[in-house]
């Protein structure tokens, strides 16, 4: 699943720890990249998901927003995204550490995704 992390530029955990400027400059972010990720990936929804907090599935300490472009058929049921994310937070995590062996990608191949995303903006 292609998507994109949005987060505040402070290290923060938790969503409520964000100051006004910071939670308005986050959203306004993700729907600027929503915006743009739904048009290049010919997509024709968008899914924007927090989990704030350990219980809730946050397995980095650093608040981001998930934005997730959409079609119709991507998930066989809509509510399966979730755990497509869940999976995704644990990917994250062990990939951040650094006692587990890790699976990066390419630079070359990070590079040109980052150049592709880049003309975007």
């Amino acid at each position: 699943n292609i998507h994109v992390l949005v987060c505040p530029r402070r290290e923060i955990q938790r969503f409520a720890e964000l100051t006004t400027d910071e939670t308005s400059d986050l959203w306004l972010t993700a729907q600027k990249v929503g915006k743009q990720l739904e048009s290049y990936h010919k997509a024709s929804s968008l899914t924007f998901a927090i989990q704030d907090g350990p219980q809730a599935g946050q397995t980095v300490p650093h608040v981001h927003i998930h934005v997730i472009p959409r079609k119709s058929g991507d998930f066989e049921k809509k509510d399966e995204i979730y755990d497509a994310l869940d999976l995704k937070e644990k990917e994250m995590k062990q990939s951040l550490d650094l006692d587990k062996e890790r699976k990066d990608r390419r630079i070359e191949e990070m590079a040109e995704e980052a150049d592709e995303y880049r003309k975007l903006f």
